[in-house]
């Protein structure tokens, strides 16, 4: 069975993604794929959250949703070149700062 990938962002590096969009503004309509150019399956994001946070994840795996596409991820090459802008944290990042999160705003 595919698993779903996709490009997992960090909500860190997507806000600095956007301050450079916003601080590069020209004339006209300009568009930025901002991630971290690679795939990442949602197992390999669940298992990054339990190995990561010590914590278990019940799941299930099942059939792909109607209409769901199998990888999608983004072609960064454009922020890099005109923003300077790269994705700097990790999937370990993501889901440890998303589970402090969790944790500390109940």
């Amino acid at each position: 069975m595919v698993q779903g990938v996709r490009d997992y962002i960090h909500v860190v590096d997507l806000a600095k993604g956007h301050v450079k969009a916003i601080e590069n503004l020209k004339e006209g309509v300009n568009i930025y794929n901002l991630g971290t150019g690679r795939g990442t399956s949602v197992l390999e994001l669940v298992n990054a959250f339990i190995d990561e946070n010590k914590v278990d994840v019940p799941y299930k795996i099942v059939g792909r949703r109607p209409g769901d596409i199998a990888t999608c991820y983004a072609d960064v090459d454009k922020a890099q070149k005109e923003l300077n802008w790269k994705a700097k944290l990790t999937i370990e990042d993501m889901v440890r700062d998303a589970w402090n999160f969790e944790k500390n705003n109940k």
